[in-house]
């Protein structure tokens, strides 16, 4: 496994942290020629220490960022101009790096995950919680509730570990084959960092100390009617947990609310989605009746809570021999994320805010 690379020390003009690569000394070539222009001193390299979240204090024997001045007109695009540049650099003189699994966090920083922001910061107004609950490094298996048509609550799970985790997590997740035989689709989902779901890549990559993500209502859960938003579907076979006992990963179940009101599935018409080889074709308020329009997810109102982490490691992996074991704790985790629904159902409200 490639190892992932560290971020700018930097704050951008907007106060956000900056997403380009960093050099030795923990700065960005952008950055780094800001500061030789501003006469300041080079700074020394960062002291190696756990990351830090945007907005908090500096932890011990760590550098605290730097700060560009206030903008002037003009110079968020000049910035935005520059870090394209320097990303256009890279990839053309190969000077990223793709994992065995085709993970590029390049891309991923700079192309993808800013597509995404806009539905997370504005559109569905995203309020994360319990991020804490999440290791900061070593293996992982975050486990969700799977509802909305298409998979938005797994990329709005992974932007926000990716974002707002103190340590930046990469969510490596877990994907169904549809996922790899869609053209355009399948070279993406590769890129954001996805899986085909079988144990053998999970495990590989726990054992890489990666964050798993996985969503064991599969199908059933992104395609139900909108009659049963918020009833979690059957967990298949457990076999997430048995993963996580051969390899002592942490369960860290995950609960979103919001995901089933952006496509309300009316009806599914079956025949239709056999002829075209998809495991539902819905019919929502706006699709098909609106053509391409109907594409546009509503505005619901999200909720993003990570729940304490159940540990595995002191089961042994000989407890995947054990049915009630793996019957017991696939149980656990399915009513710790029906728990968290209810609740934050609750607490959010109005469906849109």
């Amino acid at each position: 496994m490639s190892p992932a690379s560290k971020r700018c020390r930097a704050r951008t003009r907007k106060g956000e942290r900056c997403r380009n690569p960093a050099g030795p000394d923990g700065l960005c070539a952008v950055h780094r020629r800001r500061q030789v222009e501003r006469g300041a001193p080079e700074p020394r390299p960062p002291f190696p220490g756990p990351p830090n979240r945007e907005g908090s204090p500096t932890a011990e024997g760590e550098d605290p960022v730097v700060h560009t001045p206030e903008p002037e007109p003009f110079a968020r695009f000049f910035d935005w101009a520059e870090e394209a540049v320097e990303f256009l650099g890279r990839r053309v003189l190969g000077e990223y790096e793709v994992d065995e699994f085709g993970h590029d966090p390049d891309l991923v920083e700079h192309v993808l995950a800013p597509l995404l922001r806009p539905l997370y910061r504005h559109w569905w107004r995203v309020e994360t919680r319990g991020l804490e609950q999440v290791p900061g490094s070593g293996p992982a298996l975050v486990v969700g509730n799977h509802a909305g048509t298409l998979p938005f609550d797994a990329l709005m799970v992974a932007l926000a570990l990716l974002d707002e985790h103190p340590a930046h997590r990469s969510l490596r997740m877990l994907a169904a084959d549809l996922a790899f035989d869609l053209p355009v689709i399948a070279p993406l989902a590769r890129k954001l960092g996805n899986t085909l779901a079988c144990a053998e890549d999970a495990t590989r990559l726990l054992e890489a100390g990666e964050l798993v993500g996985v969503w064991p209502e599969g199908y059933k859960g992104l395609g139900k009617p909108y009659r049963e938003r918020y009833q979690l579907q059957r967990f298949g076979r457990g076999g997430f947990v048995e993963v996580a006992l051969r390899t002592g990963a942490p369960i860290v179940p995950v609960a979103v609310v919001g995901s089933e009101e952006i496509y309300p599935m009316l009806a599914d018409l079956r025949r239709l989605a056999r002829l075209l080889g998809l495991p539902y074709f819905p019919v929502t308020p706006t699709f098909p009746a609106l053509g391409p329009l109907g594409a546009i997810p509503l505005p619901s109102k999200w909720l993003i809570e990570f729940c304490p982490p159940i540990e595995t490691a002191g089961l042994g992996p000989d407890a995947v021999l054990d049915p009630m074991v793996l019957f017991d704790l696939t149980d656990q985790v399915r009513d710790t994320i029906q728990q968290a629904v209810h609740r934050n159902l609750l607490e959010r409200g109005g469906t849109f805010g």
